[in-house]
């Protein structure tokens, strides 16, 4: 039996999806959370290999409190959207609603409102805040040193210099007890800390740092792309 043709897209669907997404988005900015799913759903279901209406439906599922789809199309449109912090922030917001309590993912989670440009900085310090009476931050001496790292660049957004020196000390004497993927990855939120305080040329020096340490892990590839970033 021969296979149906595979049905192709309409002049009019072309025109038709991205208003839907446009209309879904609007139903979601006005809390109407059941429409903007029932406007989504049928996308998802014609159009669900398309990325921008992945992006869409997985800001709406989470909103619309169902975490568990939202983290699994944000981790299909990450691999589209390398460079789109937005979806990084949604991915671990997606995950962090998931296991609201663990310590690491309440660390990725702050990590990326301080650092994303689609994140809320100030979500991210009252989450640095809370980390530090978590008893099972002393149990790892990775997540001591990420959570130093994120203090200081609490410290760099409220323009104090030495306490961003201080915490990026306090940081790195753990440094050596770490592999080497977590050093570059340390490295890097050292440069965050580092270029929000202004204090550009030990930013590009600690992000080259952070890419000799491991030259093949995501820590190094971030110190890269921030790196590259400081020099335009």
């Amino acid at each position: 039996m021969d296979k149906p043709p595979v049905q192709r897209a309409s002049i009019a669907d072309i025109w038709r999806v991205p208003l839907a997404i446009w209309r879904a988005r609007k139903a979601l900015d006005a809390g109407e959370l059941e429409a903007a799913r029932a406007l989504v759903a049928p996308l998802l279901d014609r159009f669900g290999t398309v990325t921008l209406v992945r992006k869409a439906a997985a800001e709406i599922l989470y909103a619309s409190g169902d975490p568990l789809s939202a983290a699994s199309l944000f981790e299909q449109v990450a691999r589209k959207l390398t460079g789109d912090r937005a979806v990084a922030v949604g991915l671990v917001a997606s995950y962090a609603a998931l296991l609201p309590e663990n310590v690491d993912v309440r660390l990725a989670l702050a990590w990326a409102e301080l650092a994303a440009l689609g994140g809320d900085p100030r979500r991210g310090s009252i989450l640095v805040t809370e980390i530090a009476n978590d008893p099972e931050l002393a149990r790892s001496a990775e997540r001591i040193a990420m959570h130093r790292a994120l203090e200081a660049i609490v410290a760099a957004r409220a323009g104090d210099r030495d306490a961003v020196r201080a915490k990026l000390r306090a940081a790195e004497e753990n440094a050596p007890k770490l592999r080497a993927g977590d050093r570059a990855f340390l490295g890097y939120l050292g440069g965050i800390a580092l270029r929000e305080a202004g204090l550009i040329d030990d930013a590009r020096a600690t992000f080259a740092r952070a890419m000799d340490a491991s030259p093949e892990s995501i820590g190094a590839a971030l110190a890269r792309r921030e790196r590259a970033n400081l020099s335009r």
